[in-house]
């Protein structure tokens, strides 16, 4: 999706009431959430940042492949499934500092349930469970920088 493509989308979504929009072609996918707490946007094709009315932040970001020669690093041998970072960033395990975080140790959580955000290049990105049932390992500390590939999380299948 070209930047052109999703600034006109963002002006055509201002003043209006819609405070979430997903919109899905094929490989492409663009998520915008507008509302009091930080707002995530995500597209696979391309990145933009926008400015919003006041009060309402808004962060683009995209969901790109590896940069040339990154490694991912050796997940941890554990049963489960293991979410690893898709990003270089700082790894958050809440929406701002003072909000709870997304999961916690032991919890059960669902197949596409947001797990953690990962900052990069002032963009901040929603890290999703791939497949659903119990958070057995938390592998970073809030905060914390990753690397490309680096293991966030292992997930043992319900």
């Amino acid at each position: 999706m070209d930047v052109e493509k999703i600034k006109a989308i963002i002006a055509a979504l201002e003043g209006t009431e819609v405070t979430k929009f997903d919109y899905r072609d094929g490989e492409e996918r663009l998520k915008i959430r507008r509302g009091h707490a930080p707002v995530y946007a995500q597209a696979t094709s391309a990145s933009v940042e926008a400015q919003l009315p006041a009060g309402q932040p808004m962060v683009v970001a995209s969901q790109a492949a590896a940069p040339a020669g990154a490694e991912p690093k050796a997940a941890p041998a554990a049963p489960g499934v293991v979410i690893t970072s898709p990003f270089v960033g700082t790894f958050y395990r809440a929406s701002s500092p003072d909000a709870p975080p997304f999961v916690e140790l032991g919890q059960t959580v669902r197949k596409g349930q947001t797990l953690c955000i990962v900052e990069a290049m002032k963009l901040m990105n929603e890290i999703e469970s791939e497949v659903g049932g119990k958070v057995a390992e938390i592998f970073v500390e809030n905060g914390q920088p990753v690397e490309f590939g680096e293991p966030l999380f292992r997930i043992e299948p319900a």
